[in-house]
């Protein structure tokens, strides 16, 4: 096992996980910034208000990558299986 090859296999580790994060907190930000501008408008300061929105969004974005995400994360478990026999050498 070189260095090169834990580096390879850290940063592809890094863009796996920055793939599956990124479309959920993109939806949460979406959504935190939405009831924002509906606060700042309104003038209500509610704090539930900005909470509730975004953890319900975030779990019904979840599961509806659900999917994709089990996909992703098999690939990259297969990926890295057929690679072990370069770790023994």
């Amino acid at each position: 096992m070189t260095d090169a090859f834990v580096l390879g296999v850290s940063r592809h580790t890094i863009w796996i996980i920055l793939l599956i994060t990124l479309p959920i907190l993109g939806v949460g930000l979406a959504v935190g910034l939405a009831v924002s501008i509906f606060q700042a408008a309104t003038q209500i300061q509610e704090q539930t208000l900005t909470f509730v929105p975004k953890l319900v969004v975030t779990f019904l974005a979840i599961v509806a990558l659900l999917p994709w995400i089990m996909h992703v994360l098999t690939a990259y478990t297969i990926e890295l299986y057929s690679q072990w026999p370069l770790l023994l050498h």
